[in-house]
């Protein structure tokens, strides 16, 4: 009997990172999958069939997870939708959804939408791309790692068969994409992408586009928000039967990019409700996460740091020269130094972290002069000077390197953190 898609009574449910028994494949009505797969299609009354039931015995055979394969027919006016509708009642967990218009942007926001799975996915109905990329594909978004995982075609390691014009179009088109709105995915348009619903359920009201573009705008404003965006390498064979109109479809892409990045400059397209929160600090007992916090943190930072600078500079030591061996056993822990305060001391986490590495440097910079200078007063003051006592002239040198490391790292390297962290503890 025909299958369709209901709207969901719930709200999608979040993604489960606890591994699941391998199990066969339930109808769709029977359980919730893992998993909804769409295939949108628009007169494919002669690659429908096989295709669909290549990729169930795919799915049936290597996902170990339920799924569900979700037959998205935009209008078509072949045989399309009586294919359509043998294929769901021939195999478990193959549903129908009809939709009166074309557009395959529509079809996968009002499929992706109505679907009660955790992990949504798509793929083009030529299947071009090999299947042994779904797994990857979906794996960081059941874990949670990540938001959006796509296929690409032009990643290292990817492995692709098609005609020179279509190679040229794909990689100028991505190119445009980099040079206009600074994107760092590489690959747009691969008919090969899974998202979380939890993310799908935010991210899908705001993509205004219906057609081919659709994909791009929802990967633009997924990045601009900072969500995780996870590319998975894939070996792709052209569709030699390939009915899509490239010339038309590029225009459409170019009028989206133009409408996007001016919403994006005006401020018309506002991303508040997509970007991540900010993460909150870490509690300790008795401890408010105001400046009183910061500094007990960045105290037991500054502990284990001192105590990594000294086992370093002691084998360091043992190989080359003092001032040699403070410059290397500095230069690290200052690096493990910033990179625990950020997390620890300040709650930062996210992007950023290279320049405020970059920061960090500075300040170790000027720890080096304090305590380099220090060494070379005591070797000036003393020719042969005892290692217990090289050791004793750091710490104090050090112990004031810290105070002046707090300060820097507070007010200029993660400045805006600290900030808005006070700002939220006196409201």
């Amino acid at each position: 009997m025909s299958t369709t898609i209901a709207a969901p009574s719930t709200p999608a449910q979040g993604v489960t990172a606890r591994p699941l028994p391998r199990r066969d494949p339930l109808p769709a009505e029977l359980e919730t999958p893992m998993l909804d797969v769409v295939v949108p299609v628009y007169n494919e009354e002669h690659d429908l069939g096989p295709s669909v039931h290549r990729l169930h015995a795919y799915l049936d055979r290597a996902f170990p997870y339920g799924f569900r394969i979700t037959i998205a027919d935009n209008a078509s006016t072949d045989s399309t939708p009586a294919v359509a509708e043998q294929l769901a009642r021939e195999l478990p967990a193959v549903c129908v959804r009809r939709l009166p218009l074309k557009g395959r942007g529509r079809a996968l926001n009002t499929v992706w939408a109505a679907s009660d799975a955790p992990v949504l996915a798509y793929m083009d109905v030529d299947l071009s791309t090999d299947l042994s990329a779904l797994l990857p594909l979906v794996a960081p978004l059941i874990s949670g790692h990540s938001d959006i995982a796509i296929g690409s075609r032009l990643a290292r390691g990817s492995q692709v068969v098609r005609g020179p014009k279509r190679e040229f179009i794909s990689r100028a088109y991505n190119q445009i994409l980099r040079r206009t709105l600074s994107v760092r995915f590489s690959d747009a348009q691969c008919g090969f992408k899974a998202i979380r619903a939890d993310v799908a359920e935010r991210l899908l009201p705001m993509v205004e586009d219906t057609g081919w573009f659709f994909d791009t705008e929802l990967l633009v404003l997924a990045e601009r928000a900072g969500l995780r965006i996870h590319e998975v390498p894939v070996d792709w064979v052209d569709d030699p039967n390939s009915s899509v109109d490239i010339v038309a479809t590029a225009t459409a892409d170019l009028k989206g990019c133009w409408r996007v990045g001016r919403g994006l400059a005006s401020g018309s397209i506002s991303l508040a409700e997509l970007r991540r929160p900010e993460p909150e600090q870490p509690e300790l007992p008795g401890v408010p996460n105001g400046l009183g916090g910061q500094l007990l943190r960045f105290g037991a930072v500054g502990v284990a740091s001192t105590l990594l600078y000294l086992v370093l500079f002691s084998l360091a030591s043992t190989l080359m020269g003092a001032q040699p061996a403070n410059f290397t056993a500095l230069l690290l822990s200052a690096i493990a130094n910033t990179a625990a305060n950020r997390r620890h001391t300040f709650g930062v986490s996210g992007a950023g972290a290279g320049r405020q590495q970059a920061q960090g440097l500075v300040v170790f910079l000027l720890s080096l002069v304090l305590t380099s200078g220090s060494l070379a007063l005591l070797h000036a003051l003393s020719a042969n000077p005892g290692h217990a006592t090289e050791l004793a002239v750091l710490v104090a040198a050090n112990l004031a390197a810290t105070l002046v490391r707090f300060v820097l790292l507070r007010t200029w390297v993660f400045r805006k953190h600290s900030s808005s962290s006070e700002q939220r503890n006196s409201a």
